[in-house]
Protein backbone atom coordinates (compact mmCIF):
# COMPACT_ATOMS: atom_id res chain seq x y z
CA UNK A 1 0.00 0.00 0.00
CA UNK A 2 1.75 3.42 -0.78
CA UNK A 3 1.62 4.86 2.61
CA UNK A 4 3.38 7.64 3.95
CA UNK A 5 5.08 7.89 7.89
CA UNK A 6 5.20 11.29 9.20
CA UNK A 7 6.32 12.12 12.48
CA UNK A 8 5.35 15.70 14.02
CA UNK A 9 8.47 16.89 16.05
CA UNK A 10 8.48 20.25 17.56
CA UNK A 11 10.98 22.29 19.33
CA UNK A 12 9.24 24.02 21.76
CA UNK A 13 7.04 21.46 23.69
CA UNK A 14 5.88 22.93 27.10
CA UNK A 15 7.44 19.98 29.75
CA UNK A 16 10.36 19.24 27.99
CA UNK A 17 11.63 21.93 25.21
CA UNK A 18 13.93 20.64 22.27
CA UNK A 19 12.68 17.35 23.20
CA UNK A 20 13.16 16.00 19.49
CA UNK A 21 17.05 16.52 19.51
CA UNK A 22 17.51 15.73 23.48
CA UNK A 23 20.17 12.18 22.89
CA UNK A 24 19.65 8.73 24.22
CA UNK A 25 22.55 6.78 23.84
CA UNK A 26 24.40 8.32 21.31
CA UNK A 27 21.41 9.12 18.98
CA UNK A 28 18.90 11.64 19.34
CA UNK A 29 15.05 10.75 20.22
CA UNK A 30 13.87 11.94 16.59
CA UNK A 31 16.80 9.92 15.06
CA UNK A 32 15.50 6.66 17.19
CA UNK A 33 11.91 7.54 15.96
CA UNK A 34 12.93 7.84 12.32
CA UNK A 35 15.09 4.17 12.15
CA UNK A 36 12.01 2.37 13.59
CA UNK A 37 9.71 3.92 11.36
CA UNK A 38 11.90 3.27 8.46
CA UNK A 39 11.70 -0.73 9.42
CA UNK A 40 7.96 -0.40 8.77
CA UNK A 41 6.41 -1.12 5.31
CA UNK A 42 6.18 2.47 4.58
CA UNK A 43 6.39 3.83 1.03
CA UNK A 44 8.24 6.63 2.62
CA UNK A 45 9.18 8.11 6.73
CA UNK A 46 9.14 12.30 7.11
CA UNK A 47 9.39 14.17 9.73
CA UNK A 48 7.10 17.26 9.84
CA UNK A 49 8.72 20.21 12.17
CA UNK A 50 8.36 23.65 13.13
CA UNK A 51 12.16 24.54 13.62
CA UNK A 52 14.97 24.82 11.24
CA UNK A 53 16.82 23.14 13.91
CA UNK A 54 15.00 19.77 13.74
CA UNK A 55 14.92 19.90 10.04
CA UNK A 56 18.77 20.73 9.27
CA UNK A 57 19.36 17.82 12.01
CA UNK A 58 17.14 14.98 10.37
CA UNK A 59 18.54 16.16 6.68
CA UNK A 60 22.17 15.65 8.63
CA UNK A 61 21.70 11.90 9.50
CA UNK A 62 19.81 11.22 5.78
CA UNK A 63 16.25 11.79 6.89
CA UNK A 64 13.29 13.23 4.99
CA UNK A 65 12.27 16.20 6.61
CA UNK A 66 9.99 19.32 5.84
CA UNK A 67 9.55 22.42 7.46
CA UNK A 68 5.06 22.95 8.45
CA UNK A 69 3.32 25.74 10.58
CA UNK A 70 4.11 26.86 14.17
CA UNK A 71 0.16 27.23 14.50
CA UNK A 72 -0.73 23.91 14.19
CA UNK A 73 -2.90 22.64 17.13
CA UNK A 74 -2.11 19.32 16.88
CA UNK A 75 -0.17 16.33 15.22
CA UNK A 76 -2.99 15.54 12.73
CA UNK A 77 -3.36 19.00 11.21
CA UNK A 78 0.53 19.31 11.32
CA UNK A 79 0.42 15.52 9.47
CA UNK A 80 -2.40 16.92 7.11
CA UNK A 81 -0.12 19.88 5.84
CA UNK A 82 3.65 17.81 5.21
CA UNK A 83 0.77 15.20 2.86
CA UNK A 84 0.01 18.56 1.18
CA UNK A 85 3.40 19.40 0.60
CA UNK A 86 4.53 15.87 -1.25
CA UNK A 87 4.98 15.70 -5.19
CA UNK A 88 3.52 12.37 -4.90
CA UNK A 89 0.06 11.52 -3.78
CA UNK A 90 -0.33 9.04 -1.11
CA UNK A 91 -3.96 7.14 -0.32
CA UNK A 92 -2.97 6.60 3.42
CA UNK A 93 -0.75 8.76 6.46
CA UNK A 94 0.55 7.47 9.50
CA UNK A 95 0.99 9.87 12.50
CA UNK A 96 3.70 8.28 14.26
CA UNK A 97 4.75 10.03 17.86
CA UNK A 98 8.06 11.51 17.91
CA UNK A 99 8.31 11.26 21.69
CA UNK A 100 8.33 7.09 20.95
CA UNK A 101 12.23 6.36 20.53
CA UNK A 102 11.94 2.83 21.01
CA UNK A 103 8.17 2.03 18.73
CA UNK A 104 8.25 -1.75 16.97
CA UNK A 105 8.19 -1.02 13.37
CA UNK A 106 5.45 -4.17 13.85
CA UNK A 107 3.40 -1.94 15.63
CA UNK A 108 3.23 0.63 12.50
CA UNK A 109 2.32 -2.60 10.52
CA UNK A 110 -0.60 -3.26 12.37
CA UNK A 111 -2.19 -0.03 11.60
CA UNK A 112 -1.44 0.13 8.46
CA UNK A 113 -3.05 -3.44 7.91
CA UNK A 114 -6.47 -2.02 9.01
CA UNK A 115 -6.60 -0.11 5.41
CA UNK A 116 -6.28 -3.66 3.88
CA UNK A 117 -10.27 -3.45 4.95
CA UNK A 118 -11.69 -0.92 2.11
CA UNK A 119 -14.20 0.67 4.63
CA UNK A 120 -11.63 1.23 7.17
CA UNK A 121 -11.33 5.27 7.67
CA UNK A 122 -8.71 5.52 10.64
CA UNK A 123 -7.01 3.54 12.92
CA UNK A 124 -5.05 3.50 16.09
CA UNK A 125 -3.56 0.86 18.40
CA UNK A 126 -4.68 -0.35 21.66
CA UNK A 127 -3.47 -2.77 24.46
CA UNK A 128 -5.35 -4.83 27.12
CA UNK A 129 -4.37 -3.21 30.99
CA UNK A 130 -2.91 -5.23 32.64
CA UNK A 131 -2.71 -4.01 36.13
CA UNK A 132 -4.90 -1.71 38.78
CA UNK A 133 -2.46 1.16 38.70
CA UNK A 134 -2.76 1.19 34.80
CA UNK A 135 -6.12 1.11 34.83
CA UNK A 136 -6.96 3.90 36.82
CA UNK A 137 -3.86 6.13 35.29
CA UNK A 138 -5.30 8.98 33.66
CA UNK A 139 -2.69 10.33 31.58
CA UNK A 140 -2.91 6.64 29.72
CA UNK A 141 -6.23 7.34 27.86
CA UNK A 142 -8.88 3.69 27.88
CA UNK A 143 -10.68 2.45 25.17
CA UNK A 144 -13.62 0.80 24.82
CA UNK A 145 -14.61 -1.18 21.56
CA UNK A 146 -17.61 -2.95 19.77
CA UNK A 147 -17.30 -6.69 18.29
CA UNK A 148 -15.90 -5.50 15.16
CA UNK A 149 -12.85 -3.83 17.16
CA UNK A 150 -14.20 -0.04 16.32
CA UNK A 151 -13.51 2.52 18.83
CA UNK A 152 -16.74 3.64 20.72
CA UNK A 153 -15.39 6.21 23.40
CA UNK A 154 -11.98 7.30 24.69
CA UNK A 155 -11.95 8.29 28.38
CA UNK A 156 -9.24 9.13 30.66
CA UNK A 157 -11.46 7.44 33.46
CA UNK A 158 -12.04 3.55 33.17
CA UNK A 159 -14.88 2.30 31.73
CA UNK A 160 -17.22 0.46 31.20
CA UNK A 161 -17.96 0.47 35.47
CA UNK A 162 -17.87 -2.81 37.00
CA UNK A 163 -20.48 -3.15 39.75
CA UNK A 164 -20.14 -4.66 42.70
CA UNK A 165 -16.51 -5.76 41.90
CA UNK A 166 -13.96 -3.88 44.03
CA UNK A 167 -12.12 -1.38 42.11
CA UNK A 168 -8.89 -3.20 42.29
CA UNK A 169 -10.29 -5.94 40.64
CA UNK A 170 -12.12 -4.31 37.75
CA UNK A 171 -9.07 -5.36 35.69
CA UNK A 172 -9.76 -9.02 36.27
CA UNK A 173 -13.33 -8.73 35.96
CA UNK A 174 -13.59 -6.95 32.31
CA UNK A 175 -11.37 -7.00 29.36
CA UNK A 176 -9.56 -2.87 29.53
CA UNK A 177 -7.86 -1.59 26.78
CA UNK A 178 -5.68 0.90 27.28
CA UNK A 179 -4.53 3.76 23.85
CA UNK A 180 -1.52 3.51 22.20
CA UNK A 181 -0.93 6.95 20.52
CA UNK A 182 -0.37 6.09 16.79
CA UNK A 183 -3.10 6.88 14.41
CA UNK A 184 -3.69 6.05 10.24
CA UNK A 185 -5.57 8.28 8.24
CA UNK A 186 -7.22 7.47 5.03
CA UNK A 187 -5.96 10.33 3.12
CA UNK A 188 -9.59 12.16 1.72
CA UNK A 189 -10.79 11.26 5.52
CA UNK A 190 -7.71 13.26 7.31
CA UNK A 191 -8.65 16.66 5.27
CA UNK A 192 -12.01 15.99 6.59
CA UNK A 193 -11.27 15.65 10.20
CA UNK A 194 -9.07 18.60 9.91
CA UNK A 195 -11.43 21.13 8.97
CA UNK A 196 -13.60 20.04 12.14
CA UNK A 197 -14.39 22.03 15.13
CA UNK A 198 -13.37 20.99 18.19
CA UNK A 199 -16.14 19.33 20.43
CA UNK A 200 -17.86 19.45 23.65
CA UNK A 201 -16.54 15.37 24.57
CA UNK A 202 -12.69 16.31 23.14
CA UNK A 203 -12.95 19.78 25.32
CA UNK A 204 -13.97 17.68 28.37
CA UNK A 205 -11.46 15.20 28.26
CA UNK A 206 -8.72 17.05 26.14
CA UNK A 207 -8.49 14.05 23.64
CA UNK A 208 -8.43 15.13 19.96
CA UNK A 209 -9.60 11.21 18.62
CA UNK A 210 -13.11 12.07 20.60
CA UNK A 211 -13.59 15.06 17.74
CA UNK A 212 -13.63 12.07 15.03
CA UNK A 213 -16.05 10.11 16.94
CA UNK A 214 -18.49 12.74 17.77
CA UNK A 215 -19.02 14.13 14.27
CA UNK A 216 -20.04 10.44 13.18
CA UNK A 217 -16.12 8.93 11.55
CA UNK A 218 -15.12 5.76 12.35
CA UNK A 219 -11.82 4.26 14.14
CA UNK A 220 -10.65 0.85 13.86
CA UNK A 221 -8.45 -0.37 16.36
CA UNK A 222 -5.61 -3.04 16.23
CA UNK A 223 -4.66 -4.79 19.19
CA UNK A 224 -1.19 -5.26 20.25
CA UNK A 225 0.80 -7.19 22.76
CA UNK A 226 4.03 -5.02 22.65
CA UNK A 227 4.32 -2.12 25.48
CA UNK A 228 5.54 1.36 24.19
CA UNK A 229 7.03 4.41 26.08
CA UNK A 230 6.70 7.55 25.49
CA UNK A 231 8.85 10.49 26.92
CA UNK A 232 7.06 13.37 27.99
CA UNK A 233 8.97 14.74 30.62
CA UNK A 234 12.87 15.18 31.50
CA UNK A 235 12.20 12.82 34.35
CA UNK A 236 10.85 9.85 31.80
CA UNK A 237 13.97 10.77 29.90
CA UNK A 238 16.32 10.01 32.68
CA UNK A 239 14.07 6.51 33.38
CA UNK A 240 15.07 5.68 30.30
CA UNK A 241 18.62 6.47 30.49
CA UNK A 242 19.32 4.29 34.00
CA UNK A 243 17.82 1.59 31.80
CA UNK A 244 19.45 1.76 28.98
CA UNK A 245 23.13 1.57 31.33
CA UNK A 246 22.01 -1.48 32.74
CA UNK A 247 21.73 -3.35 29.73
Amino acid sequence: MDILGIIPARFGSTRFPGKPLTEIKGKSMIQRVYEQASKANLAKVLVATDDQRILEHVQAFGGNAVMTSSHHQSGTDRCFEAYQLQETLFSYVINIQGDEPFIKPEQIDLVADCFRKPATQLATLIKEVKSHEELFNVNSPKVIVNLAKEALYFSRQPIPYCRNVPIEDWHLQHTYYKHIGIYGYRTDILEQITQLPPSGLELAESLEQLRWLEHGFRISTAVTTLETFGIDTPEDLLKVQAALAED
